[in-house]
């Protein structure tokens, strides 16, 4: 599901991962670029989630 962008660089979806554990209807995500070179390991960024409203953990899904 990753995008190309330019060069190394691919967008990806960030999901939380709080939201899928509590029941909340909705989903929080947010699209952001990453360096696929540098970094292969899937990113976990700490975003705020407006159905939680708090910062939680958001991972990078498939």
């Amino acid at each position: 599901m990753a995008k190309k962008v330019k060069g190394n660089r691919v967008q990806v979806i960030l999901e939380c991962t709080e939201q899928k554990e509590s029941g909340v209807p909705g989903m929080s995500r947010y699209i952001t670029t990453k360096n696929k070179k540098n970094t292969t390991e899937r990113l976990e960024r700490k975003k705020y989630n407006p159905y939680l409203h708090k910062v939680t953990i958001h991972r990078e899904i498939k």
